[in-house]
């Protein structure tokens, strides 16, 4: 009997490079996570639940999760029109509006905040005309909403822009020859196509939105039970050496992060499956 061969990778060194990106992730990932827990696991259930649903802390949830949903549901709509302008008409500067897209990606976040502070301010460039009509945006929880929707928008169109690219204008334009108006196009044709692109684009902006802290800490004016946000909140439990508060609130926010994770790595698996079908 021969013996049975095994089969071999064609690229060397899978054990030497496999050992060394779990070495690798366990070291800049696992550890310091593993760490939070620990220490949270050494407080008592009374305390942890003390540190973690105390008002202004679920003040503090209401509004990042509150703003990151709303900010994701607007950018899912807004980045779906983006994507679409960008793909199916070509204009000049197509490019140049392509690139600006990602520069909430480039820019630093501290400076975001402060632009977007200035620009809402009440004697900003928008806000000055904004204050007569008795409407604030810096400094409120609408400020935090506009922070978090320039630093989500990015995330969408790049989800949804390669699948239109990939969808023919051809198949609108047969759905048009059998008598199908515009809004059935889109409700029936694209639409279904796209859904699963947008739903992972939602879930991306939402989960960076919620750890979102230097664009947010300008224009939200951080007053506790208002326009308070959980990552601060974290960082001021840091400052008032309540170490053991901020570790229980940072697992409450990683425990939502793996959940998060979890979602969109099954969104992206239900759309490999849905484009394969």
């Amino acid at each position: 009997m021969t013996p049975a061969r095994t089969s071999r990778s064609i690229l060397p060194g899978f054990g030497l490079s496999m050992g060394f990106t779990l070495a690798y992730l366990g070291l800049i990932v696992l550890v310091p996570l593993s760490a939070a827990f620990l220490r949270a696991a050494g407080m008592s259930t009374h305390d942890f639940v003390a540190a973690v649903a105390s008002p202004r802390v679920i003040a503090a949830y209401r509004l990042s999760f509150g703003a990151s949903l709303a900010a994701g549901g607007v950018n899912m709509v807004f980045g779906l029109v983006v994507a679409w302008v960008l793909v199916r008409y070509p204009f000049p500067g197509r490019r140049i509006i392509d690139a600006l897209v990602d520069l909430p990606f480039a820019l630093p976040t501290a400076v975001a905040g402060i632009a977007l502070t200035s620009l809402y301010s009440a004697h900003g460039w928008v806000g000055r005309w904004l204050a007569p009509l008795g409407l604030q945006v810096a400094f409120t929880w609408t400020g935090v909403f506009v922070a978090l929707t320039f630093i989500g928008l990015p995330f969408v169109v790049r989800t949804v822009q390669p699948v239109l690219q990939e969808l023919e204008p051809e198949i609108e334009e047969a759905a048009s020859t059998l008598g199908a108006n515009r809004w059935q196009a889109v409700t029936r044709i694209l639409l279904p196509e796209l859904a699963p692109s947008l739903l992972t684009g939602f879930a991306l902006a939402f989960a960076r939105a919620l750890g979102e802290y230097g664009s947010v800490v300008f224009i939200s004016g951080n007053m506790p039970m208002r326009t308070e946000i959980v990552p601060l909140l974290i960082i001021t439990k840091l400052e008032q050496y309540d170490y053991r508060g901020a570790t229980a609130i940072a697992v409450v926010m990683l425990v939502s992060s793996f959940i998060l994770l979890l979602l969109i790595n099954l969104l992206q698996k239900w759309s490999r499956r849905y484009h394969a079908i």
